[in-house]
């Protein structure tokens, strides 16, 4: 068959359908939790110059409606097009991850940059681990190598004060977990602590005396918080206990060679291996267990992300049932300046000054009415999780019922993208504490009698028997199926026990057995 390539030029008509700015923008602001709103709304109140927030008196007499601005009427028809959301995000398959909290709309145009008045405003940091340690061996009387070599084992230390390999520093590298939550070595043996200070040596150039740099490493361990230069859990503990005054040497025999077996609560093991008593092993990891495992934490701490419910439920006060509300940023109220409203109808303004205000307000304008999409949305769906879930508030946890996204995004005739938005990253304050939207959406199966039964209330049914069962005579993943299996009318295998109980970081039965 043959076939022809043609440069010549031709017209070709297509239908299709483009998500505008502000449409993006209205999935953004519906996404975002309460902080990321308050400061996108600082960020747009700062580099627009139409937004102001009215006074309280203002507030009471605007339940109505917000003020439109005088807009073209595509710009108006298509900022008030929400409900065009769920199918184009459908469409388009728009994940909201793409979508930067607090993204600025103004682009590099000259006017202020949000970031770095953010940073302007920012409280300086604290002396960071590094800066400490450097201070405080400036201080060491020593000679020159030593003191190189001390610099480059403060150099080579992670945050939490240990000293670890190249790859075992990298491991964890751009993860979000936790740093104090990550698995530790325990103990490391004489052959790759001295792999690990030749690593360190030859990071250098030209490479430092492995002997030079054990001698400051022992200096470098008297600095302060106690503990830091350690190359494994062991060391850090035994440094901390040398620390202290008149400490048993008993206590560091168990740190040298038994913290594993007293990691698992194998007591017995080491009371025979030792030849004490478990009273006495318990009497000494009574002191044991207040050490630190993460010194350098103590200076340089890590950051806990600051949580604001965006909705409070709480009791009512006539004392039958609850109340529904959105939290403080939720119901800020912003506005378009009347002062600017007069100048853009004001002929004998120039052009270009109208034209900038003209793109202001219309900017303006979808901002205010993405937020009240926001909040009317926000409280559609906390009042509906009150009534579904009626049973958690009343009786905790363990009656939380089955709640898929799909079955609320029928009923309010919507994609179950658009309910994952609103939740996602939103939080509750309630009676019973604070909790994620999203916990109270659960899948689950139904019993014989048609009863739904959600899997995280069986989750909780768990924690309630490990709670309260004999700790001298921890209940065995067997046990607790046969408990719960009795309890409820939707029968669990033990393997959904030992997964749950997982979830949950509750140890084995071995490891909760209290001697």
């Amino acid at each position: 068959m043959a076939q022809y390539l043609s440069m010549l030029p031709s017209q070709q008509m297509r239908l299709e359908q483009r998500l505008s700015p502000q449409l993006v923008q209205s999935m953004e602001i519906l996404q975002l939790p309460l902080l990321a709103l308050e400061a996108k709304v600082r960020e747009e109140m700062e580099t627009n110059p139409v937004l102001e927030e009215p006074e309280p008196e203002a507030i009471v007499r605007e339940e109505a409606p917000h003020e439109e601005p005088p807009v073209s009427e595509a710009s108006q028809a298509e900022a008030d097009s929400f409900e065009r959301l769920d199918r184009l995000s459908r469409e388009y398959e728009i994940d909201p991850g793409d979508l930067p909290y607090g993204r600025s709309r103004s682009g590099n145009n000259g006017e202020r940059d949000s970031k770095m008045d953010a940073m302007a405003n920012t409280a300086s940091r604290g002396e960071s681990l590094r800066e400490q340690l450097i201070r405080q061996w400036s201080l060491i009387e020593t000679d020159e190598a030593v003191r190189k070599a001390g610099e480059a084992i403060i150099d080579w230390m992670d945050d939490d004060g240990y000293l670890r390999t190249e790859a075992e520093h990298h491991q964890y590298k751009g993860d979000d977990e936790p740093i104090e939550t990550r698995p530790l070595i325990i103990h490391r043996t004489e052959e790759e602590r001295r792999r690990l200070m030749e690593e360190i040596a030859h990071s250098r150039t030209p490479p430092i005396d492995v002997e030079v740099l054990e001698k400051a490493l022992s200096l470098v361990q008297t600095l302060e918080p106690v503990g830091v230069g350690a190359r494994d859990l062991s060391e850090c503990l035994l440094i901390q206990l040398a620390a202290k005054e008149e400490t048993d040497p008993f206590y560091e025999e168990l740190v040298k060679h038994h913290l594993v077996e007293l990691g698992k609560n194998m007591y017995p093991a080491v009371a025979r291996a030792t030849g004490r008593s478990i009273e006495e092993i318990q009497q000494a990891l009574k002191l044991i267990g207040k050490l630190n495992h993460h010194p350098g934490l103590l200076v340089q701490p890590a950051e806990v992300p600051r949580i604001s419910p965006d909705i409070i439920i709480d009791y009512s006060d006539d004392g039958d049932g609850y109340t529904v509300r959105l939290a403080r940023g939720n119901t800020q109220r912003l506005r378009i300046s009347p002062q600017y409203r007069e100048m853009l109808q004001d002929k004998t303004v120039d052009k270009e000054t109208r034209e900038f205000l003209k793109k202001r307000l219309e900017s303006a304008g979808v901002l205010i009415d993405a937020i009240k999409y926001r909040r009317e949305r926000l409280l559609e769906i906390a009042k509906v999780l009150l009534e579904r879930q009626r049973e958690f508030f009343d009786f905790g946890p363990q009656f939380l019922k089955v709640l898929r996204m799909r079955d609320l995004a029928e009923e309010f005739g919507c994609d179950p993208s658009t309910i994952s938005r609103t939740v996602d990253g939103k939080y509750v304050q309630t009676p019973r504490g604070l909790f994620p939207l999203r916990q109270f959406f659960s899948g689950g199966t139904t019993d014989a009698s048609g009863e739904s039964v959600s899997w995280n209330s069986i989750k909780s049914k768990v924690k309630e028997i490990i709670d309260n069962e004999d700790k001298a005579n921890p209940l065995t993943d067997d046990e607790i199926m046969k408990m719960i299996n009795e309890q409820t009318t939707v029968p669990i295998a033990r393997r959904t026990v030992a997964k749950y109980r997982a979830q949950l970081g509750i140890p084995s039965q071995r490891e909760r057995k209290v001697y």
